[in-house]
């Protein structure tokens, strides 16, 4: 975007320089778009499509989509495509471009061969539906409603309900590895649990395992601020009373199960949002780089950023008392179980930056971003802090749309929620 280049100018021709090359990554190589109207995704290195990342890596052209009509079809045959997989199967967190049997069919889970990976996670649901929405507002296209969207929001709401109490799930997943974040324990079942009003997740935004519980409260405050987009939606534009009401139902069960349950408190003694909890009285005090992830409440639409309650756990999360907040020499943040020690995320740095009203501390995350890219000028998974060149994928799509829309956010230039 040129606009862009303008406003950088030669204070921040670093940021500059970077957002074009990212912002351009995207498009050029990793869109592919099909004869029926729809669009391919690909997650970066990886020759699959996830549900979650297609969404991220696509949300800053909403801005652009208002005036670029090809471009809001090319988001709009993405949601069709999302939806087409959901309806295939709700549980699966990734998926092929074709019917070719590729990615992990030796999981021990239900399979199919339009299934990359059948890891089930709360947010795959809530990102394609929070991206339909959000074409609506920003566009005012109404053609992702389709038949395959009415389908999937059903499979969604049942879902949702049937892993309020997880005990009557047909879910299970065990994968052969000595990796014991990529498989779940208890014969594929997860850690124990007991309902909490809230919805189960397998596994994190990472693709981790949940650890610390099948509550997974980052993603029940999405799942609560989706399940309010299902509701307008089949209330003004679409006309599902039944939808609504059961999205209503959903919406205020996983909200009361939040406040009741997805609570802890830090070392001060102060209260604060847990990362997952399990219904029987653990919580962790944690959280994660991916998205959702409790930083990103306010940017997800759940609570705003000057929340007492919010600022007192991204206090505490941005502190030693996360075991996943690391910093040195060069950079600090938030890290994963899924990459090494020490290794930060430019997306929750992105993140960390988009849920402030510090225009300062928004700069300064910037310049570290573009400071730490390994003289690439493309984001990565995760980099190490005390040596930016050690870092994890050549080039993360998803990573590279953060650091685009923090930009845009750092010149205030947002997508409409």
């Amino acid at each position: 975007m040129d606009m862009i280049t303008e406003k950088c100018g030669e204070e921040h021709a670093d940021w500059a320089k970077n957002f074009n090359a990212g912002f351009a990554n995207t498009l050029l190589t990793t869109v592919k778009r099909h004869e029926d109207g729809t669009s391919f995704l690909l997650t970066g290195d990886i020759p699959a499509m996830w549900l979650r990342d297609s969404t991220a890596q696509v949300r800053p052209y909403l801005v652009v989509a208002k005036e670029d009509e090809d471009l809001a079809s090319m988001i709009s045959g993405l949601v069709k495509k999302q939806f087409f997989y959901i309806n295939i199967d709700p549980y699966a967190n990734a998926f092929n471009e074709e019917a070719n049997g590729a990615g992990h069919q030796d999981d021990y889970t239900v399979m199919n061969d339009w299934i990359w990976e059948r890891k089930y996670e709360i947010d795959s649901l809530a990102y394609p539906t929070q991206l339909a929405y959000l074409l609506y507002k920003n566009t005012g296209r109404t053609d992702q409603f389709n038949e395959d969207f009415v389908e999937g929001i059903k499979k969604i709401l049942h879902v949702f309900r049937t892993e309020q109490d997880h005990r009557k799930s047909p879910y299970n997943f065990v994968r052969d590895t000595w990796r014991a974040e990529d498989t779940l324990i208890n014969h594929g079942r997860g850690v124990e649990v007991a309902p909490t009003g809230m919805t189960w997740s397998g596994f994190r935004p990472s693709d981790d395992a949940c650890a610390g519980g099948g509550y997974l409260v980052p993603s029940n405050m999405f799942a609560v601020v989706v399940l309010g987009y299902i509701e307008e939606i089949f209330s003004t534009i679409l006309d599902d009373a039944a939808i609504v009401a059961e999205a209503k139902a959903l919406r205020e069960d996983i909200e009361a199960g939040i406040e009741a349950h997805g609570l802890t408190k830090n070392a001060a003694g102060e209260e604060v949002f847990a990362y997952e909890v399990d219904g029987l009285g653990n919580a962790s005090l944690m959280d994660d780089s991916n998205v959702p992830n409790l930083i990103s409440a306010p940017y997800l639409g759940y609570g705003s950023v000057d929340d007492e309650r919010y600022l007192r756990t991204r206090q505490t999360l941005l502190s030693k008392e996360n075991p996943y907040f690391y910093e040195g020499k060069f950079a600090k943040g938030i890290g994963s179980s899924h990459t090494p020690e020490n290794y930060v995320w430019p997306i929750a740095m992105a993140m960390e930056g988009m849920t402030t009203n510090d225009k300062a501390e928004k700069e300064r995350i910037l310049n570290t971003l573009v400071a730490t890219d390994g003289g690439t000028n493309l984001m990565h998974e995760g980099f190490d802090v005390d040596n930016p060149n050690a870092y994890t994928r050549e080039w993360f799509s998803w990573a590279n749309m953060m650091f685009c829309e923090l930009v845009m956010d750092y010149f205030d230039i947002r997508v409409e929620k």
